[in-house]
């Protein structure tokens, strides 16, 4: 089993002996036992609090690298004509604490039919359900958390 103890952002050039795919969810456990995408055994012990995201590097004591991918799962897709609609829709999914991936033109979240009803009793909404890569974003408080900030690993 290969141990992983380190990570780097990202960095296409540095060379890998395999990926890790790994969900939203998955890419938030420091902790735990995956396979890697060739079917090596993979233990990360990451210090508490570490979230991935697609394109990290992860690294054992032997200088062995893992490129993390941020694997497809089942999606929310909001897009609006107009950006005060997205804003709204942004203020409310956060409101009720729904972890989002933010981009100019729209926003994704994990399907939820409580909030998928929400948004659409808001009106000027498009939602489409598909299966997209998810990079939520950490929030203001938890960027700052140990383990998120790539230059420094020195924290428990």
């Amino acid at each position: 089993m290969l141990t992983v103890t380190r990570l780097l952002p990202a960095n296409a050039d540095t060379p890998v002996v395999a990926t890790l795919s790994l969900t939203a969810g998955d890419r938030a456990k420091s902790r735990h036992r995956f396979t890697a995408d060739d079917g090596t055994p993979v233990y990360l012990n990451l210090p508490r609090g570490t979230v991935l995201r697609g394109g990290d590097l992860l690294g054992s004591d032997a200088e062995v690298w893992l490129r993390v991918v941020a694997k497809p799962e089942p999606v929310v897709v909001v897009t609006a004509q107009s950006g005060f609609d997205l804003l709204r829709a942004a203020y409310h999914l956060g409101n009720r604490h729904a972890q989002l991936e933010l981009s100019p033109n729209g926003l994704k979240f994990e399907p939820d039919p409580v909030l998928e009803a929400m948004l659409t009793q808001l009106g000027g909404l498009a939602l489409t359900t598909t299966t997209l890569p998810f990079e939520p974003e950490a929030g203001a408080y938890r960027a700052m958390a140990p383990g998120h900030n790539h230059d420094d690993h020195d924290h428990n």
